[in-house]
């Protein structure tokens, strides 16, 4: 696992909570475990040719049963959005970094400067979970690869790899939508990185990655200004609504283990 206790949903739960999105894409979105965690008065859009959904997501969300590629090829983002743009992203689909590298591609594209879009899985913990090939149960993919592309052609964005459990989450930020350099390179970068070995990074992993730790104290300063004022009150209570993630539960019970 990664060296922290902080889980990614933790993570997600947080940013929802203090960027408070007016609009939120996400890709890949399974059964709605993350996607759950949109705030009441967010438009929110999760993409997913395999979706079944089995938590309550907030009134208004948008599913779509496609994949990305398809319907980046098929509709304008910003007319789904309701002409707005993408404030928060998050990117979670198959786990090969091209596919990856393609969304944030199209995504950048419908986002505006102070926007933060985050990926997945981009802290792996070993070579076997790392591959291209899934073999074990727990698998991140070569999704790793996007991040060492990005800080080699892209050093205008911000990008860290916070290391939240159980394989890391990159959060990107200084968004520039008028960038065409991964576009107009988009096949010598899938060539250049699609054989790129695990030991590339084994002996120095957090610093090619831009490692950060996973809590507040070192998030926070990250961040980009909320992008909308909401009612403190509502914010509660539309939390209250949620499913619990696995680790509030824990957290949970623990606090009823002390109080006993």
């Amino acid at each position: 696992m990664t060296e922290s206790d902080v889980e990614y949903l933790t993570v997600l739960d947080g940013l929802h909570q203090r960027l408070r999105p007016r609009t939120y894409v996400e890709i890949g979105v399974r059964f709605g475990t993350s996607l759950r965690l949109a705030l009441p008065g967010t438009m929110a859009i999760g993409i997913d040719p395999d979706a079944d959904i089995r938590y309550p997501v907030p009134r208004g969300t948008r599913v779509f049963n496609s994949t990305s590629d398809a319907l980046f090829a098929e509709h304008d983002l910003r007319d789904l959005l309701g002409d707005q743009a993408v404030d928060v992203a998050f990117i979670d689909g198959m786990h090969l970094f091209e596919y990856a590298l393609r969304d944030f591609i199209h995504l950048e594209a419908v986002c505006h400067p102070s926007s933060l879009i985050l990926v997945h899985d981009c802290y792996p913990i070993d070579a076997a979970t790392a591959s291209r090939e899934r073999t074990t149960k727990l698998w991140s993919g070569d999704v790793w690869k996007l991040t060492l592309l990005l800080r080699r052609h892209r050093p205008d964005l911000k990008l860290v790899t916070l290391d939240a459990s159980p394989t890391g989450l990159a959060m990107i930020t200084d968004l520039d939508p008028s960038s065409t350099v991964l576009a107009d390179e988009l096949d010598d970068l899938i060539d250049e990185y699609r054989g790129l070995p695990f030991s590339a990074i084994a002996d120095n992993k957090a610093e090619q990655l831009n490692r950060v730790d996973a809590d507040w104290a070192h998030v926070e300063p990250l961040l980009p200004r909320p992008f909308r004022a909401a009612n403190p009150f509502i914010l509660r209570a539309g939390r209250a609504l949620r499913t619990p993630t696995a680790a509030q539960w824990r957290h949970r019970f623990r606090r009823l283990q002390h109080s006993a």
